[in-house]
This record gives C-alpha cells, sequence and structure tokens, in this order.
C-alpha cells in the first residue's frame, strides 16, 4: 500500500522507512504536522527471520515491525509512500523549502527534512559469501549471537575491528577460528586469541562452501583445505546510503579503522545544512533498530519544536 503525493507543501519529508523514519514521522504525525515518508522498500535487515535486542519486541520479523509502524504513522494522518529519491533540492537562500524528487518523476515539496537511509552492508569479495548473509553469515554478536551460540563460528578478519569481534563472538561458542586474510595479527594480540582458545588460520580464504543442500559448511583456503564451519562473523564495511541526495550537501565523515562513511550530526539528528536532520544508521552506524528508532524520535521532536519557533516568527511578522 502507497499513499498518494500531496500537492500542497508539507511539514516534513522523512526519507527512509525503517524504525528511525518511522518513529520520527510518528512525533512528527503525533504533534499534528502534515509528514510524508518516502520508503524505498529496501530495509538493510531484510534477510534477517528475526529482529532481537529490543525490548517487548525482541523476536519480531522485521518486515512486521515495519509493517505496524506504517499502520500506527498512518494513524495519526502521516502519509507513507513507496518511491525512489532522486533528488533533494534545497531551496534558494533564506527559503527553508525543500524540492523532493522521485524516481517516476513525482515532487513533493517540504519545509524540513529527515535523512534515515540507513546504511548499506558492504562484505569482502569471497565467491558465495554474499549467498549466506543474514543467514549462516552474521555481523552482530548482539542481533544474531544468541541464535548461532555454540556453533563451530568462523571470523573473517576485515580489519582491525575484526579482533574485538572475534573477542565478541568468542563469549558465544568454544568453537571459534579467526582467519586473518590480508590483515595483520601481531604477537599480544596472537597470545590473547591463543589464552582464550581461539585458533589462528592465516591462508587466506579463497570460497566459502555449502554442504550440497545449500547451508553453509566451511570455508576452502588457498591451500586447498577446507576448514569446516557453519556461521561465519563478518565485521562488514558500513557506509551510509547517500543516493539522491548529493544536491544538500550534507557532510560525510570517514570512520577510524576502516569502519566505514557517515553522515555527520550533533545532537538530535542537526546537520550543517539548515532544515535538515538525519537519524538511525545513516549516521549511527552501529546502532540497533531500538536505538535507531530512539534517534528518529527525538530528530522528530527537535524538528517539532524548531517549527513551532517558525511559526510563532511567521505569525507574529504577519501581525506587525
Amino acid at each position: 500500500m502507497s499513499d498518494p503525493l500531496p500537492e500542497e507543501t508539507v511539514d516534513v519529508v522523512v526519507i527512509g522507512g525503517g524504525a528511525a523514519g518511522l518513529n520520527g514521522a510518528l512525533m512528527l504525525a503525533r504533534s499534528r504536522r502534515s509528514v510524508v515518508v518516502i520508503d524505498s522498500g529496501t530495509p538493510r535487515n531484510a534477510p534477517a527471520k528475526a529482529m532481537h535486542g529490543f525490548l517487548v519486541l525482541d523476536g519480531m520479523a522485521p518486515d512486521e515491525l515495519l509493517r505496524r509502524g506504517r499502520e500506527q504513522v498512518r494513524g495519526y494522518g502521516g502519509l507513507v509512500v513507496s518511491g525512489e529519491v532522486v533528488a533533494v533540492e534545497p531551496g534558494a537562500e533564506g527559503d527553508l523549502r525543500f524540492g523532493v524528487t522521485l524516481a517516476d518523476g513525482r515532487r513533493l515539496t517540504a519545509r524540513r527534512v529527515l535523512v534515515a537511509t540507513g546504511l548499506r552492508d558492504v562484505l569482502p569479495e569471497v565467491p558465495g559469501l554474499a549467498r549466506h548473509w543474514g543467514g549462516s553469515v552474521v555481523h552482530c554478536p548482539y542481533c544474531h549471537g544468541w541464535e548461532v551460540r555454540d556453533e563451530p563460528i568462523g571470523v573473517l578478519a576485515t580489519g582491525p575491528a575484526s579482533v574485538h569481534h572475534a573477542l565478541l563472538f568468542r563469549q558465544l561458542t568454544e568453537d571459534l577460528v579467526y582467519f586473518t586474510g590480508t590483515t595483520d595479527l601481531d604477537a599480544d594480540t596472537r597470545a590473547r586469541f591463543a589464552a582464550r582458545g581461539i585458533r589462528v588460520v592465516d591462508t587466506p580464504v579463497t570460497e566459502v562452501v555449502d554442504d550440497g543442500t545449500g547451508a553453509l559448511s566451511g570455508v576452502r583456503l588457498a591451500d586447498g583445505q577446507v576448514v569446516a564451519r557453519r556461521v561465519l562473523a563478518v565485521a562488514s564495511r558500513l557506509e551510509a546510503r547517500t543516493e539522491g541526495l548529493t544536491e544538500l550537501g550534507l557532510p560525510l565523515e570517514e570512520l577510524p579503522d576502516g569502519v566505514g562513511r557517515r553522515y555527520a550530526s550533533g545532537a538530535a539528528g542537526t546537520t550543517d545544512v539548515p532544515g535538515v536532520w538525519v537519524a538511525g544508521n545513516a549516521t549511527d552506524l552501529t546502532a540497533q533498530v531500538g536505538a535507531a528508532a530512539a534517534a528518529g524520535a527525538l530528530a522528530g521532536a527537535h524538528i517539532n519544536a524548531l517549527l513551532a519557533l517558525a511559526d510563532t516568527d511567521s505569525a507574529l511578522a504577519a501581525h506587525t
């Protein structure tokens, strides 16, 4: 279901229909703001069967969370429109209005913008790896750890952050193998791994192997050896989704150790671009669903507060 795009200027357009975007829209709609959520329908956690680590809603299917969220936003008068944003144009200097263009040519004008586009996981280019992403290939010990406890787990190193990644997954299983790949592992880290019973394999991984039924069974090394594993943990590179937002000029920043790239933001999701806020994984790369939703709510409340001041200033000017 997709709502029609309004012809009149709305208070806020929310770009992204995940937890952050929907919760921001909910706060705005409950404040009687006209708000439109543009949802591309491509959530990051689409491959996952369940969402975890969110109090009360732990175990809920991601698509059910979004379905309920859209329903609640609509219940307060908000609109949720299916579409892909290809351009957002700021108004002339001093004019806090933004023109939003969708891929099918539809256009919308909004006084303020909340960017909640989420992020994209960039995986190592290992044949067979992407096929199991969100299933037997996991990234977050808090999102997936309980479900893979006690399994033979392998950690595919992608950078310095993978060392800590391994220690977190060691909490979940006694059978952990760390594949160094092209990363360096110093003597001190090797000693710490040995103390925790983490086996280190330095031979490069060339392929992820299936068991013939489609289930992950291990990894093949450059020397031909296959190391049996049921689960692989990968610290993917995390990159904020920026499609269609170039003209806004939002500043991006690279995080240390190659972790990823995010939109820079301040308190309540404020940015250096007047009239634009950002919330969720687009600016907080490691936020889980609950944290992303909370950030969206905070941004929505802040937007409403500043719109209230702007509306009062306009009303005063009209009476003088």
